[in-house]
């Protein structure tokens, strides 16, 4: 399989869907120095997937070598989005050989949009391989980089009741006095998510961290 040939599809795709009256509002939105094209989310996602059934990649390291040659040589952003929507696709679901690239995502995106679109890999990794990822985001939760934490922090999103209550505290603890936006904000949102499902929990844990930011207390009890 020709994965440069996938690549180079879905960056002419990404082109000839392009809005340019709608690509500088995106730019300035995400307070991004790489441009955008004018390519909504939803039809980014729908244009990757639907050029992957196309040219019939249904191999994980095709996928990954498409993803990584995308990102790698982006010129706009939704070229990005779709090397993290490659990643995504059901061949990669849970795939153990992601988590170098998937933090290379983190620390080379460097911004929110980037790092919260693989959440949902690390997510995947936590109900297949539950011991050594909960290792990996420990080790990830301590890390220089703000943006791995709260790539951390957020990792069990959507896990509804298979939330890991005691990791998910153990992650929350190095950042908790961190002052940084991010930081406070991700630990606010994966309170709140898992208040859906043990809100008992989430009460208990919020009035037990008197340290949490006002930020994260708020948005932690936003629904309770």
């Amino acid at each position: 399989m020709d994965t440069s040939g996938l690549a180079g599809a879905i960056r002419a795709g990404l082109r000839a869907t392009a809005d340019p009256a709608i690509a500088q509002g995106q730019q300035a939105y995400m307070k991004s120095a790489m441009p955008f094209l004018g390519v909504r989310g939803p039809e980014v996602r729908r244009l990757t997937r639907s050029l992957v059934r196309e040219h019939g990649v249904r191999e994980g390291d095709a996928l990954l070598a498409s993803s990584r040659g995308l990102w790698n040589g982006a010129t706009h952003r939704e070229e990005r989005y779709a090397a993290s929507e490659l990643l995504a696709l059901r061949p990669l679901r849970g795939d153990w050989s992601l988590v170098p690239w998937v933090e290379h995502i983190a620390r080379t995106g460097a911004w929110w949009d980037h790092v919260d679109g693989v959440a949902g890999r690390v997510r995947e990794l936590h109900d297949l391989h539950p011991a050594a990822t909960a290792d990996l985001v420990r080790g990830w939760s301590v890390e220089e980089d703000f943006w791995v934490r709260r790539l951390a922090i957020i990792s069990q999103l959507g896990r509804r009741d298979r939330t890991d209550r005691q990791l998910l505290a153990e992650v929350i603890e190095p950042s908790v006095g961190d002052g940084e936006f991010f930081l406070r904000k991700a630990i606010g949102w994966a309170l709140r998510d898992l208040a859906r499902w043990d809100p008992a929990w989430v009460r208990g844990y919020v009035e037990a961290h008197p340290g949490l930011s006002p930020l994260s207390r708020r948005e932690a009890l936003k629904h309770l």
